[in-house]
Order: structure tokens, then C-alpha cells, then sequence
């Protein structure tokens, strides 16, 4: 198979039930049990799971009382960020030492282009074996790996073999790999885009790429481009050392449904606080309010005001979040609110114009 665009050495390394495996690292006691960072009370939610705890089908996002359903001997731990932000620091120096091409998207993944490398070592492969060695003599943590010639393709491949593996798909194997992968198995195919594209008898990445640029184009819009590209093996993102969010954010899950306003005032004043101390750290301002509300009923609804001036205070965060709340009649009673700012004055518009928004989760515990 021949490219008509430069192919790079890229590896994708995802953590394996990292916060999980943070906590059974720290309490020994823990180890080869089912195990959740998060709430287990019927308002509770679930952070991580350890895959002892997966077994049983217990996930991320899931309630706390539906995952001790599920595993009636779950034992539930508090999150500790400033623990799992700690050892995320530890892994990103490792990988440091190999190539200052550095992508975090978490605390538990990045992406490393090691096309050209510090330690003059030709084969990814053996970078990545070597990564994952060093992580678990020197953190004592498993890490699984995906290897490719792309962003894209190396993130699908680092869950083939989960946990503690890794995975090569070399050049000459992109195309059938891509073709005989599973739909859902697309990185940023989702539950919803899988079943229309079921329907539109797209199964496998043949079918997909069976389909017309117009075709996808037609039913997906923008991203029809993207998947017409990606399983043709094109993907032409570059790992970006420096990420710059489009947006930033900060959301709480509440312990019981809020229904009176004094109360998402006082919600939001915490909320707006925390999304201030975020913003003075990335040392950006923006426009645009988003307020994000989750009802009872796990509907959700966002409200967005764009202001005619930069802001970054927190007062007029709180301002502009309490008249989007005040806009309209609540529909039910409340489970999570959150305020993200976006429209933001970034000096590179270009750097940030794909890349996600940042948000952080906080949950009544």
C-alpha cells in the first residue's frame, strides 16, 4: 500500500483502570477485588472501576446503586485527584524521556510521536514495550499500548489487547485491518452513529469504505468527510505537545435532586469558583456562558450567552450563569449543573479549533 502523505511512528498508552489500579496500588488490601472510585449511595456515581468490578458489567458513569446491583460485594472508595494527578506527572516523565512529542488527553492516556526520538531507537514497538516496563518497575501500574502510523489508528489498537498488551498494525496492514474492524470498534463511533449506520448497513470498516465521500457526507454531514478519510487510513492530526481546550468547564453531580434556585445559586457559586481558579491557571478569558442542567430524569439542557467582551471573573460568571438559569422555567427537578466558558481569546486560534472541551467533574459524594 502506497501513501501519498508522510506516515509517522505513533504511540497511543492508556492507563489501565487507572484510578483503580491507583487505589489497589496504595491499599494492598484491595487487590484482586471489585473495586469503584465514586459514590456508592443511590445518588452516587461511578468514576472507575477496576476490571474485577467489570466482570460484573460495573462501568464509569454508572449510578452507584445500579453498580452494587450489579456487584452486591463492590467496595467503593473517594476519588483522590491530587493522588492520581501525582502519578500521572510520574508517567508523563517517562514518556518524556523518549520524545518531547507529547499529547495528553488525560490523566490516563497521550499520544507519543517518536518518529524521531531521543533514545535513537527505530522500532515503536519496542519503545512502547520498553515504556510499559518502566511504568510498572518504577509505578508499580499496568499500562496497555497501540502503535501505528496515525493518531486514529493507534488509539483503536491500544484496546485490542487490554489490559497489559499492545498492539502493531505496521503499514502494510492498516487497510486490512480497517476493513474487518468491527463499526463500533471506530474511535468516535458512538452508541447512537452505530445504529444509524447499521441502518444504513455499514458493519464493518468495508462497508464503510464502500460508501461514497457524498454518500457519508449526505447522512453524517462534517463528519462524513472524517470517516471517508479514516478508514482509508488518513488521518492527518499531529500530536500536539500543548493542548489548548476550546473551552473550560466545571459541573456537579448532586447528592439529592435540587428543585428551588436559592439552592442551584448557591450550587453555581461553588461551580463558578472552581471554573474561575481554571481559568486563571490557563491564563485565558472568554465570551461565551454555556450553563449545562441535568434533570431528574437524566434529560439535559444547555443555555448559552455570548457576552460583547472578554470576561474571566467569577462574579460575572456567576451573573451570567444565574440569568441563563432565571431565562426559562425548569422542567423537573435537578440532578448536576455546570458552567463552561468557550469563545475564549486564545493567541492560536488554529490549535484550538478541534481539540475538546475541558471540564472538571466533581461529584456529591
Amino acid at each position: 500500500m502506497q501513501y501519498d502523505f508522510p506516515l509517522r511512528k505513533i504511540i497511543h498508552v492508556d492507563m489501565d483502570a487507572f484510578y483503580a489500579s491507583v487505589e489497589q496500588l496504595d491499599q494492598p488490601e484491595l487487590k484482586g477485588k471489585p473495586l469503584a472510585v465514586g459514590g456508592g449511595s443511590e445518588r452516587g456515581v461511578v468514576a472507575a472501576a477496576s476490571y474485577e468490578a467489570r466482570k460484573f458489567g460495573v462501568k464509569s458513569a454508572m449510578s452507584g446503586y445500579l453498580a452494587k446491583k450489579r456487584c452486591p460485594e463492590l467496595i467503593f472508595v473517594k476519588p483522590r485527584f491530587d493522588r492520581y494527578k501525582e502519578i500521572s506527572q510520574k508517567i508523563r516523565a517517562i514518556f518524556f524521556d523518549y520524545t518531547h512529542l507529547v499529547e495528553p488527553l488525560s490523566l490516563d492516556e497521550a499520544y507519543l510521536d517518536v518518529t524521531t526520538n531521543k533514545v535513537g531507537n527505530p522500532s515503536a514497538t519496542l519503545i512502547a514495550q520498553e515504556i510499559r516496563k518502566r511504568i510498572f518497575e518504577e509505578l508499580g501500574l499496568r499500562a496497555s499500548a497501540g502503535i501505528s502510523i496515525n493518531k486514529f489508528i493507534a488509539k483503536v489498537a491500544s484496546d485490542i489487547n487490554k489490559p497489559n498488551g499492545q498492539k502493531t498494525i505496521n503499514p502494510e496492514e492498516v487497510i486490512p485491518f480497517l476493513e474487518e474492524l468491527d463499526i463500533r470498534k471506530f474511535h468516535g463511533v458512538g452508541k447512537v452513529t452505530a445504529e444509524k449506520m447499521y441502518q444504513l448497513g455499514i458493519f464493518t470498516g468495508l462497508d464503510l469504505k464502500n460508501k461514497s465521500q457524498d454518500f457519508l457526507e449526505a447522512h453524517f454531514g462534517k463528519s462524513g468527510l472524517h470517516y471517508y478519510q479514516v478508514v482509508r487510513g488518513i488521518h492527518l492530526s499531529t500530536v500536539k505537545p500543548h493542548r489548548i481546550p476550546k473551552s473550560l468547564g466545571a459541573e456537579r453531580t448532586f447528592s439529592e435532586n435540587l428543585s428551588s434556585e436559592i439552592f442551584m445559586k448557591e450550587r453555581l457559586m461553588h461551580i463558578s469558583k472552581e471554573l474561575e481558579k481554571r481559568i486563571r491557571k490557563s491564563d485565558v478569558a472568554g465570551k461565551t456562558i454555556t450553563l449545562k442542567i441535568k434533570y431528574s430524569d437524566f434529560t439535559l439542557q444547555t443555555r448559552s450567552k455570548t457576552l460583547p467582551y472578554f470576561i474571566s471573573d467569577q462574579e460575572l460568571i456567576l451573573h451570567t450563569a444565574m440569568e441563563l438559569l432565571y431565562q426559562d422555567p425548569l422542567d423537573n427537578s435537578v440532578r448536576l449543573l455546570g458552567i463552561s466558558l468557550s469563545n475564549l481569546n486564545s493567541s492560536s486560534k488554529k490549535a484550538v479549533k478541534k481539540e475538546a472541551v475541558s471540564v472538571q467533574l466533581k461529584f456529591d459524594l
